[in-house]
């Protein structure tokens, strides 16, 4: 029987290849994770390196620091991604030692400027939802300190009376 596609909406590639890990032409089954990422080296058999880059919150500092993800991917013979190259990477059984995904769709180039573009971005859009709450936490932490400071102000002003009327 012969496979009719892999279960993604991704164009299967124009040409054929005799490669048994394909997950177009050949045995393999696709499952799990999806992610898409740069090739960033292509320099082993059938294989690329893959990476792309996350923001993780540290919240001792309030801030983001840039982490990235890299994995081994499959390269079919009918997709033959090179380095530069934008893919779409799923992932499947193992097929060697750190290899756990495969290459089913190459999405085009990254230019430098279009990666610092979105970078940009998603920094705006984590800075901006990160004021909308910081914003109602100091709200309710201003509410607090209006008390603190009018509980002092009392404090102080008893104790100013108070050593004036001990004097005597």
């Amino acid at each position: 029987m012969k496979k009719k596609g892999i279960g993604l909406d991704v164009k299967a590639p124009s040409k054929a290849c005799a490669d048994k890990n394909c997950p177009f032409h050949g045995e393999i089954s696709t499952r799990g994770r999806i992610f898409s990422g740069l090739v960033i080296n292509d320099k082993m058999a059938k294989t690329v390196s893959v990476s792309w880059g996350r923001k993780v919150h540290v919240p001792k500092y309030e801030r983001f620091e840039k982490r990235r993800s890299k994995v081994k991917a499959h390269n079919p013979e009918c997709i033959n991604a090179k380095k530069g190259d934008v893919v779409k990477i799923i992932e499947t059984r193992p097929l060697s030692k750190t290899k756990n995904f495969v290459v089913i769709e190459v999405l085009g180039q990254k230019t430098k400027k279009e990666t610092l573009k979105e970078e940009a971005i998603e920094a705006a859009d984590v800075l901006e939802k990160q004021k909308v709450k910081i914003s109602k936490d100091d709200k309710e932490s201003k509410a607090n300190m209006k008390d603190v400071k009018a509980e002092k102000k009392e404090k102080t002003t008893e104790e100013k009376k108070e050593p004036s009327t001990d004097k005597k």
